[in-house]
C-alpha cells in the first residue's frame, strides 16, 4: 500500500479508469478511458490507462475494445493461431493426394490429414474433403482399373452381357463419360469402335455393331424439353412482371386519392393524414443516414455534443468503424460531432440501424427513439 503525504491511503482507479495524476502530496486522480482508444482492466492506482490493440495483418477483429477489455483478434479464414509461433496467425495445412482430412482447420488448431486407408481414396488436394469410398462397379460391369489412394475405381460396361455403343468410365462424383470413334460403312449401318479412356497402354479394343440412329430421338427429347422450359419461364416472368407493375399502379392511384373519411379528417380537425396513408402504403427499404432531413441530422449532433464529455462521440466514431486516428482528425474540428456525420454518411453502409445499433451500445436510446419518432401527421395552413 501507497500512503499521500497527509497519510491517507491512496485510492485505486477501478477497471475502465486508468490513473491520471500519480498519488503523492494529493491522492490518486484517475479518468475515464476511451472506447475503441484506451483500456483498463484492471484496478490500480499506478497503471494508467492502455492503448487498445489493432488486429493486422492475418488478424481481424472479432469483439472491438471497450473502455474495461482489450480488442479480441482472430484468424482469417484459411489460417490458424499457433501459439508455439508467437501468436501468429499461420495458414491451414492443405491435405495431399492420398491423403484426407480427418480434422478440419480451427482458429486454434491446424488441419490433420489422415493416409486414405484401404478401399478409400483422394484423388485432388483440398483442407476441408476427407477420403472418399472407392465405388464398386456393379454386375454389368467390369473392373479396369483398381482403386487406389489416389485414384477411384474405373468400370465399363461388360459388351458380352449387355452390349451398349458407348464405352464408360465412371467415379464416385463424376457422371459417366464416353469417348467414341465413328466409320460409317453404309446409310443405315455405323461400326462403331469403342476404346476405353484408362492409363493401361494395353487396354483391349470393345468392338459393337448397332443402329447409330436409335440415339437421335433421346437428343430431340432433350433439346424439345429445355425449350420448352425457357419459353415457359420467359412467360411466367412477364407475367410477374406486368402483375407487379399493376400493383404498383393501384398503389400509388390509392395513395393520391384521398379517401372520405380523410377528407372529412381533414375539414374537422385541420390534420391531414395524407402522409400516414402514403407512409402505410410504402415498402420498407433500407433507409441510408443521408435521407434523413435536416433537422434531424441537427437534433441527433445537439444531443450527441450535450454530454459534456468528449468520450461518448469518440466512442460512437469506434463502433462506427473509425481508428484512434480519424478521431484525432474530428477532434482538430470546430464542431467534430457534425465532421463526424458527415464522414460517416457518405459511406454506402452508413444505415440508420448501424447508427441505431451504436447508439443502444452507448445507451443513447434517447437518441435513438428521435431517429426512430415520425410525425404521423402535418398540420393543415
Amino acid at each position: 500500500k501507497q500512503y499521500t503525504a497527509a497519510g491517507e491511503c491512496c485510492e485505486a482507479c477501478p477497471p475502465g479508469e486508468g490513473m491520471k495524476v500519480l498519488c503523492g502530496e494529493e491522492n490518486t486522480e484517475c479518468e475515464i478511458c476511451l472506447d475503441s482508444v484506451t483500456y483498463s482492466n484492471i484496478s490500480s492506482h499506478t497503471d494508467p490507462c492502455q492503448q487498445c490493440t489493432v488486429c493486422t495483418g492475418t488478424m481481424t477483429m472479432n469483439i472491438p475494445c471497450m473502455d474495461s477489455f482489450d480488442t479480441v483478434c482472430s484468424c482469417m479464414n484459411g489460417f490458424y493461431l499457433n501459439s508455439s509461433e508467437d501468436e501468429k496467425c499461420l495458414p491451414c495445412e492443405i491435405c495431399d493426394n492420398g491423403s484426407g482430412v480427418l480434422e478440419q482447420c480451427t482458429e486454434t488448431q491446424n488441419t490433420i490429414c489422415e493416409v486414405c486407408p484401404p478401399e478409400t481414396y483422394s484423388d485432388q488436394k483440398s483442407s476441408i474433403d476427407p477420403c472418399m469410398p472407392c465405388t464398386i462397379c456393379e454386375e454389368n460391369e467390369m473392373m479396369v482399373t483398381e482403386c487406389s489412394s489416389v485414384q477411384d475405381t474405373v468400370c465399363t460396361y461388360d459388351t458380352l452381357t449387355e452390349p451398349s455403343p458407348f464405352c464408360v468410365s465412371k467415379t464416385a462424383h463424376s457422371p459417366r463419360f464416353f469417348s467414341t470413334a465413328l466409320d460409317v460403312t453404309s446409310k443405315t449401318t455405323a461400326t462403331v469402335e469403342i476404346m476405353t479412356t484408362t492409363a493401361i497402354p494395353s487396354s483391349p479394343k470393345l468392338i459393337w455393331k448397332g443402329n447409330n440412329d436409335n440415339i437421335i430421338p433421346v437428343y430431340c427429347s432433350i433439346l424439345a424439353a429445355v425449350v420448352v422450359g425457357l419459353v415457359a419461364y420467359a412467360a411466367f416472368k412477364r407475367w410477374n412482371s406486368c402483375k407487379q407493375n399493376k400493383q404498383g399502379a393501384n398503389n400509388r392511384t390509392v395513395n393520391q386519392t384521398p379517401s372520405p373519411e380523410g377528407e372529412k379528417l381533414h375539414s374537422d380537425s385541420g390534420i391531414s393524414v395524407d402522409g400516414q396513408i402514403a407512409h402505410i402504403g410504402g415498402r420498407a427499404e433500407v433507409k441510408l443516414y443521408t435521407t434523413l432531413p435536416p433537422h434531424k441530422k441537427e437534433e441527433v449532433e445537439k444531443l450527441l455534443k450535450s454530454c459534456e464529455e468528449e468520450a461518448e462521440w469518440c466512442s460512437l466514431a469506434g463502433l462506427l468503424g473509425y481508428n484512434e486516428k480519424h478521431i484525432d482528425t474530428f477532434k482538430q474540428d470546430e464542431y467534430p460531432v457534425h465532421a463526424l456525420l458527415s464522414d460517416w454518411s457518405a459511406k454506402d453502409s452508413a444505415t440508420m440501424d448501424e447508427l441505431c445499433t451504436a447508439l443502444r451500445k452507448l445507451k443513447r436510446d434517447d437518441i435513438v427513439e428521435s431517429l426512430s419518432s415520425e410525425p404521423t401527421a402535418t398540420s393543415a395552413v
